[in-house]
């Protein structure tokens, strides 16, 4: 049998071209719902949609960093695309792992601008839809750096902590309705996550996750259609997960 737990609904995905937005955009497509891909890659974009072929998908080219182009996006939603009520805040990313008096204030200022004012505007941009229709998720990817800092996480880790707080924040305000929101914090998953923190670089990479058996994004999505699926009265907050290879160290010290 089918399962289609998802038919009716509308989600719109940021970061859809890979990782954690590309597997839950697969699985939602797969349930039943309408989806909107976006992202900043066209090409990806365009080959997404190629290979799932269905009139329930449709794909923007996205740039969070971009008022214009959220509004735009919003602007521009045919029926039956334009009730959304799953908002699956995925666009984001890390960018080096210098310490903070080496680090590059032009990757600080990305990854501000990208893991939090890209996902508040696009927060912005789609909750009055949700609250006037009493109904929807809002699904906002932290991290475990959120909660447990590391050497050169720094801005990334207070970008993520970030998400944490708003997420809870936004249960404040959204107490009355029937909106969900919650904060999913994964740890290790094996994405583009750390090609992108190393600019390109695939062995420093792939020494990340050397020996590890990292989470997939598809574990993180299926986690997240968990979520999704429980009954409507029940908001799950945040979310932390990591492979069982991954934990917590010990506290640093300085012994110079």
């Amino acid at each position: 049998m089918t399962d289609t737990w998802a038919s009716g609904r509308v989600a719109l995905i940021t970061g859809a071209t890979s990782g954690f937005g590309e597997a839950m955009a697969r699985r939602l497509l797969a349930a039943g719902a309408h989806v909107i891909a976006t992202g900043r890659r066209a090409e990806r974009l365009t080959a997404l949609a190629a290979e799932l072929a269905s009139d329930r998908l449709l794909t923007r080219v996205l740039d969070v960093r971009d008022p214009s182009s959220i509004d735009a996006l919003m602007a521009d939603l045919p029926a039956p695309f334009d009730a959304i009520d799953i908002l699956y805040n995925n666009a984001g990313l890390a960018l080096g792992l210098n310490k903070a008096q080496e680090a590059s204030l032009d990757d600080w200022q990305t990854m501000i601008d990208t893991n939090v004012t890209g996902l508040v505007r696009m927060t912005r941009a789609v909750l009055p839809g949700m609250v006037a229709r009493n109904r929807g998720d809002v699904i906002n990817l932290s991290s475990v750096a959120a909660s447990y800092p590391y050497p050169g996480g720094n801005v990334y880790g207070a970008t993520k902590a970030f998400v944490r707080q708003f997420s809870l924040n936004l249960r404040s305000d959204l107490l009355g309705t029937k909106v969900r929101v919650t904060s999913i914090e994964p740890g290790m998953a094996d994405t583009e996550f750390s090609v992108v923190r190393f600019k390109g670089d695939q062995a420093s990479a792939d020494k990340v996750y050397a020996g590890v058996h990292a989470m997939s994004a598809d574990d993180v999505a299926l986690v997240c259609e968990s979520v999704l699926k429980l009954p409507a009265h029940i908001n799950v907050n945040t979310l932390e997960l990591m492979p069982v290879q991954q934990a917590f160290g010990p506290f640093a010290v300085d012994r110079g």
